[in-house]
């Protein structure tokens, strides 16, 4: 378990931490820190009030909440969002609504959660050949049209 600094802002002041709502979930819950009224086809970066210090060599991933997903088609844009280990800013969650009907974001509501994950750093190689595989260059939706031994 790695440890995360958490810093309140004063407009998270009064507000709940992030919280795994369940021992078996892999997300924390975290909520909003404003009231935004979001139209069908809008989006908006919602304040959630507090900023975060990621130990070197982890992420943290922001993903939509399954249910309002289902229930009203908003969820996060740029899913996984990734905050950067040296990032100290606030963390913001970009809300877009799909749906048919305006969706107001209420100042401690669930909208996002948070899964902390491990990166390793890489190096990328210049090369001239790559190795062959079965898949090779096919794009989007190629791997449907393969036999794989």
């Amino acid at each position: 378990m790695i440890e995360i600094a958490l810093k309140r802002l004063p407009h998270g002041e009064g507000l709940p931490a992030p919280a795994y709502a369940t021992t078996g979930a892999a997300g924390l819950d975290i909520v909003a820190a404003e009231d935004v009224c979001l139209a069908p086809g809008a989006r908006h970066a919602v304040a959630t009030g507090f900023a975060v210090a990621i130990p070197p060599g982890f992420e943290i991933q922001v993903r939509p909440r399954s249910g309002l997903a289902l229930k009203h088609g908003v969820t996060c844009l740029n899913s996984p969002g990734t905050i950067d280990a040296d990032y100290r800013g606030e963390v913001k969650v970009i809300l877009a609504n799909l749906g048919a009907e305006p969706f107001q974001v209420t100042r401690g509501e669930r909208i996002a959660q948070l899964v902390p994950a491990a990166v390793e750093a890489a190096r990328l190689i210049e090369v001239q050949e790559l190795d062959d595989t079965v898949r090779g260059t096919g794009g989007f939706g190629s791997t449907g049209r393969h036999s794989l031994p």
